[in-house]
């Protein structure tokens, strides 16, 4: 069984004392580093195994999660990270949605989501809350001047999926489309929208919203 390693940084020792207990009974994920902090994650990175997926919180003494989300990135451009925070505000979501985070879920997800959300950024996935979701698609509602009124209803539809953080193949399998025609669908998003990436998609089209 290949493993999800994951890495997670939260200083509220309750909630991390929960997370170890959940992950530690997860076959498939592979916890390799705890920290309290930004500082002391880097520290423990330099001799522990780098993990695909990060947990990152906000609020951290130190450097907030979104000030080392550059960092990260740039010294672990494979790293995935996830932002975990109580913050639900669309300044937060767009701020660490520009500086690289992958998905955003808040500390009310359930630990079965939380799980789900981890193997789902592993495989190319962009997880996020349903509280999250609907406030980014309600700041995608086209208007006749943004890019997202060019897309036809199908392509909202793929949109749409997206934003909620699904696979092309989940996609697929909500849509009832091969995945071939959905990835040719998101190609389209892509170009009418003009950008490159998913997680590009949903900042850049928050930058002027926020």
């Amino acid at each position: 069984m290949q493993h999800v390693t994951l890495a997670i940084v939260e200083d509220d020792a309750v909630m991390m004392k929960v997370l170890r207990a959940y992950f530690a009974q997860q076959a498939d994920i592979r916890l390799v580093c705890v920290a309290a902090c930004v500082e002391e994650l880097l520290a423990e990175l330099e001799v522990a195994l780098l993990p695909r997926v990060l947990l990152l919180d906000i609020g951290l003494p130190g450097l907030s999660g979104t000030q080392a989300l550059p960092l990260l990135k740039a010294r672990y451009p494979a790293l995935e990270v996830i932002m975990f925070t109580a913050y639900e505000d669309i300044e937060h979501i767009y701020q660490a949605l520009c500086c690289g985070a992958t998905g955003y879920l808040t500390k009310g997800t359930p630990l079965e989501q939380l799980g789900a959300g981890v193997r789902e950024v592993a495989r190319g996935g962009a997880p996020m809350s349903r509280q999250v979701s609907r406030k980014v698609l309600g700041h995608f509602r086209p208007t006749p001047t943004t890019h997202a009124a060019l897309l036809t209803p199908r392509e909202q539809q793929v949109l749409q999926g997206i934003v909620d953080g699904l696979s092309d193949k989940e996609i697929s399998s909500r849509l009832d489309l091969s995945t071939l025609t959905v990835r040719t669908h998101v190609k389209h998003v892509y170009r009418k929208m003009q950008v490159n990436s998913r997680t590009q998609l949903l900042s850049q089209h928050l930058r002027g919203l926020v």
